[in-house]
């Protein structure tokens, strides 16, 4: 094997073992950001839940309440409610941006927790010391990040509406039915916060970044590899393959070849001048012996 083809071998499994590296560096790297600003999504929606449910338990519950046990309970004073019902408005461009309190055992029916929702909420029951879940599923336009924190029953004046249907707000019996959402203890996990943002377009715009990377870095490596290619051919294996061409003349007593240019300052340069001695010396011993 020539050594051009040794050379160009090497250096191309070299550049390839680094471009296989850079990319799966780069695809890491670039993913676990894209993740991170949909999980900062995430913390924002829950953020704004969680203001949500403060105004209406400080702000408007107060108003809303009133003297009449039968007019007791009104939804918009719930703040799981108000923080639902106010980010379903978001903007049509927000469509896959949800906020839920998903309940194994809801007042409100559309509450009820779905099948991966129940196993968040069961999880948080059996581990006591979980505070958050960090998940993803498939969502209608590709994956979904969710966050999710329980939701423990910590406030006695809860159980006004969620321990017995005998001492509920008949207006929340009328409303809801004596069926779902009651029987709920202190202390317990009631329910789970549940935020959930669409990771398909950074995802899709990591992606693309990992592939222009990708691109213009094979692309330096191909001007590298033609570069060193060019500068083999022409300082290395062109002198040396002349080299070999007039060695083989010299040998076979054929001293009519040019002599190399006199250069000291690279490897190859020395080599020439040290040929060129050579050729002289054994013309002169041939000249010697002839006479």
């Amino acid at each position: 094997m020539k050594l051009r083809t040794r050379f160009s071998l090497a250096l191309a499994l070299v550049f390839l073992l680094s471009l296989v590296l850079a990319g799966a560096v780069s695809y890491l790297v670039l993913h676990q950001q894209a993740r991170a600003v949909v999980e900062e999504r995430i913390e924002l929606l829950m953020s704004a839940a969680s203001a949500i449910r403060g105004y209406t338990v400080s702000e408007v519950r107060p108003n809303l309440a009133k003297t009449s046990i039968d007019d007791l309970f009104k939804p918009q004073s719930v703040p799981a409610y108000a923080a639902i019902a106010t980010l379903d408005r978001l903007p049509a461009e927000y469509d896959e941006y949800s906020y839920r309190e998903a309940a194994l055992n809801p007042t409100n029916p559309k509450d009820k927790a779905e099948a991966w929702e129940a196993e968040i909420i069961r999880r948080f029951e059996a581990e006591p010391g979980l505070t958050r879940v960090i998940g993803e599923r498939p969502g209608k336009s590709g994956p979904v990040m969710y966050v999710a924190s329980p939701i423990r029953m910590t406030n006695k004046d809860c159980l006004a509406c969620h321990s017995d249907p005998d001492i509920a707000p008949p207006s929340l019996i009328r409303k809801y039915g004596a069926q779902n959402g009651f029987g709920w203890k202190m202390n317990e996990v009631v329910a789970a916060q549940i935020g959930s943002v669409p990771a398909a377009v950074p995802i899709a715009r990591a992606n693309q970044a990992v592939l222009l990377f990708v691109g213009l870095l094979a692309a330096v490596f191909a001007l590298v590899f033609l570069v060193l290619n060019w500068m083999l051919s022409r300082f290395i294996v062109t002198p040396i393959t002349r080299m070999a061409n007039d060695a083989d003349k010299v040998s076979t007593g054929n001293f009519e070849v040019d002599e190399f240019p006199e250069r000291e300052d690279t490897e190859v340069g020395r080599l020439g001048l040290s040929f060129n001695r050579m050729r002289r010396s054994l013309e002169q011993a041939m000249k010697m012996i002839d006479r």
